[in-house]
């Protein structure tokens, strides 16, 4: 796993932010959490995680997306830090399951099949749009198709290896349009874990619920917008 501060002022709250599968670092540089000190983590083709990176701080707030939420309570569950609040954004804690995730043969044959004409693909699926598609790609993404397939090899057999995590979110930002993660599998995942769902008209990478997890956690997401993106 690859963790680096995007900000390291010595404040006391912390924002620990575990981004999707191929979520690298270009396409969240230009978020500014206000008032927090950022670590950002991606690239989970080692799920190693350095819990000293945690400690001196009064709060730290969790934000992951897509199967970054699944890395998330795989690394933390049994980590003793003080937690404030933790937001899941399009994901959950089973990613490889028919009911509460996604269908394991999609997974399996995005995994098999994967090349650099259907990274494009599953890219413009997870966008929404190509107008969305030619936003996101502007970022300058560098991973090739060969590095990100290695890397949704390991999360794989990861997450078909060992039980859901134990982790407790305290809400989950979903998007009714993710052609990823289904929009009824994440509402029945997070209803039977009680975690309160905040819904939205967004597509699987959403820079709306980019800025409403990392700047605004703790406050009305459908309204304030505290950090630019």
């Amino acid at each position: 796993m690859n963790c680096r501060y995007l900000i390291k002022d010595n404040n006391p709250s912390l924002l620990l932010f575990f981004s999707g599968w191929g979520g690298e670092e270009a396409l969240f540089r230009n978020y500014r959490p206000t008032g927090a000190d950022w670590l950002f983590c991606d690239d989970y083709r080692s799920l190693d995680f350095d819990t000293g990176l945690l400690s001196g701080y009064d709060e730290i707030r969790v934000a992951a997306w897509s199967l970054g939420v699944w890395v998330a309570g795989h690394v933390l569950e049994n980590t003793q830090a003080p937690f404030g609040d933790k937001v899941a954004v399009n994901g959950t804690m089973m990613p490889v399951d028919d009911a509460y995730g996604i269908p394991e043969k999609i997974f399996k044959g995005t995994l098999e099949h994967l090349d650099e004409a259907s990274l494009r693909k599953f890219r413009r699926r997870m966008c929404g749009s190509s107008a969305a598609l030619d936003n996101f790609m502007s970022h300058g993404p560098q991973r090739t198709a060969a590095v990100l397939k290695d890397e949704l090899d390991v999360l794989y057999h990861a997450v078909k290896g060992c039980p859901p995590p134990d982790f407790k979110w305290t809400a989950a930002l979903v998007g009714t349009a993710d052609m990823i993660f289904p929009f009824r599998s994440q509402e029945a995942f997070w209803s039977r874990c009680n975690v309160p769902v905040s819904v939205y008209d967004e597509a699987h990478y959403s820079e709306r619920l980019f800025r409403a997890a990392i700047g605004c956690m703790g406050q009305d997401v459908s309204g304030r917008e505290d950090c630019n993106g």
